[in-house]
């Protein structure tokens, strides 16, 4: 059989653009190489409990009606109702330094005062700030010129930790590059975050998949799991087939990938120039997940997400030592606002870690490590929050080496390439790449870059962005 398209990865990305094509019939395969779809944003099962990996919330939030929001577009193109995603807003959010802290919900103007309050001096250059961002077109899918972060910052604000801790949350929620961050992406990450917010959906990441898979199926989409591309053959310039690894070749008019650039790339038959290293993700983490048997409000974490750094400055970078324990994220999905609380307290730790490092150790000595530098990472996460060790009745961690394993991401890059390819174009005139080397990132950004791509190559209709 020959497909009209044929999707490599059961993400978000590979998901909605697959649903978005069936919608106007196009006979579409998706292929996945594990036995669970969601790749970066899934869930796995221990000790019978279903733990949510990836993403500690939903961004771009919007109310109900809001149909010009990223969530709005979403919903309209994947023909979805706002109550479909059951979607459960957070109750408040920080970010914690040493000296300050800053608190936000989805309503941004908490932020405004918690920046006036905390930083007087800085007020007016964050609202000048603020009207460029607003003013930006961050979701354009033309290709642009890199721009700092840091320096358009260092143009409006003048002092380093608020610069600091403004990147914090947006750098670890969907920043590719060590260091700085490019504009266009802090503009993605600061609306997502700060303008629009966070929620979670009851039933987590498997309802959500769930039901974008049942959509897509319903709509007569093919989904294949454990179907692994080997290579990806090329023939005058153009994608002819897919052979996975059991041998099998399927053919189709055109392919969109999920699976990154350089690894999409790097499957091509035959071999295309080897794509430099400085394409390659290395940005990674360590996160562990802690079972509690009281809630996290009982123990002093009443906030739903904490962005922390306990050092003087903040450092977004792979660190020299398996883990960075001087920042992270702290996620308790229990202060959402649920209708029914969670059964079972649930607090999430997530830090900046080395895959070279973790991908070197012999088996023995890793899962040493992960109890190591759990413990590490803990006593210091208990110089500025409550220690809860007593609490826990369960926990595991998971690494970069994990994360390579199980979606394939060069590094256990979570972010993928630090270049991004706005358009998804490649080499090879029908191959294109949705997902995160597209550069729409988070839970909404990764859907929108599956039916951006869809929209823009396959149906050739107006673009996300446009509707």
């Amino acid at each position: 059989m020959n497909y009209d398209v044929i999707i490599i990865g059961s993400g978000l990305s590979g998901l909605a653009a697959g649903i978005r094509l069936a919608l106007f019939d196009k006979r579409v395969l998706i292929v996945e190489k594990h036995t669970v779809v969601g790749g970066l944003n899934s869930f796995y099962t221990r000790k019978q409990r279903t733990f949510d990996v990836g993403l500690h919330a939903m961004t771009n939030f919007s109310p109900k009606g809001v149909r010009t929001s990223p969530l709005g577009k979403l919903l309209k193109q994947l023909r979805f109702g706002h109550d479909d995603f059951r979607l459960c807003e957070q109750e408040m959010s920080e970010i914690r330094f040493p000296e300050k802290t800053l608190c936000f919900t989805n309503d941004f103007e908490l932020l405004k005062q918690e920046v006036a309050t905390q930083f007087p001096g800085q007020i007016d250059g964050f609202m000048n700030l603020v009207r460029k961002i607003e003013s930006f077109d961050a979701l354009s899918l033309v290709n642009s010129g890199w721009a700092s972060s840091r320096d358009i910052l260092g143009n409006f604000l003048s002092d380093p930790v608020l610069i600091d801790m403004l990147l914090c949350p947006l750098m670890y929620y969907g920043n590719a590059q060590e260091r700085d961050m490019d504009f266009y992406q802090f503009v993605i990450m600061f609306k997502s975050i700060f303008m629009e917010g966070f929620a979670k959906p009851v039933g987590g990441m498997p309802y959500i998949l769930g039901l974008l898979v049942d959509k897509y199926q319903n709509l007569g989409g093919e989904l294949r799991m454990s179907a692994e591309v080997e290579s990806i053959d090329i023939e005058q310039g153009a994608a002819r087939s897919l052979t996975l690894v059991d041998g099998e070749k399927l053919t189709a008019d055109a392919v969109i990938s999920s699976m990154g650039r350089v690894e999409t790339l790097r499957r091509c038959l035959p071999g295309l120039e080897e794509p430099t290293d400085e394409l390659v993700g290395q940005v990674s983490f360590v996160e562990s997940l802690f079972v509690t048997d009281q809630e996290p409000k009982e123990m002093g974490y009443n906030r739903s997400i904490v962005f922390f750094c306990t050092a003087n400055r903040f450092r977004y970078e792979v660190p020299p030592d398996l883990i960075d324990v001087t920042s992270g994220v702290l996620c308790c999905p229990n202060n959402f606002k649920y209708p029914e609380p969670p059964s079972e307290g649930m607090i999430r730790l997530t830090n900046l870690a080395s895959y070279r490092l973790w991908d070197a150790l012999p088996r023995r000595e890793y899962i040493d490590a992960k109890k190591e530098w759990r413990a590490r990472a803990l006593e210091n996460l208990f110089t500025f929050f409550p220690d809860f060790s007593d609490s826990v009745v369960f926990l595991d961690s998971f690494t970069p080496k994990t994360i390579f394993k199980y979606t394939g991401h060069l590094n256990g890059a979570v972010y993928g390439s630090p270049k991004k390819e706005k358009d998804g174009t490649t080499p090879i005139r029908n191959l294109f790449i949705c997902g995160t080397d597209q550069g729409f990132l988070g839970i909404i950004g990764a859907t929108l870059s599956g039916i951006s791509m869809a929209n823009l190559h396959i149906l050739q209709k107006k673009v996300v962005p446009d509707v």
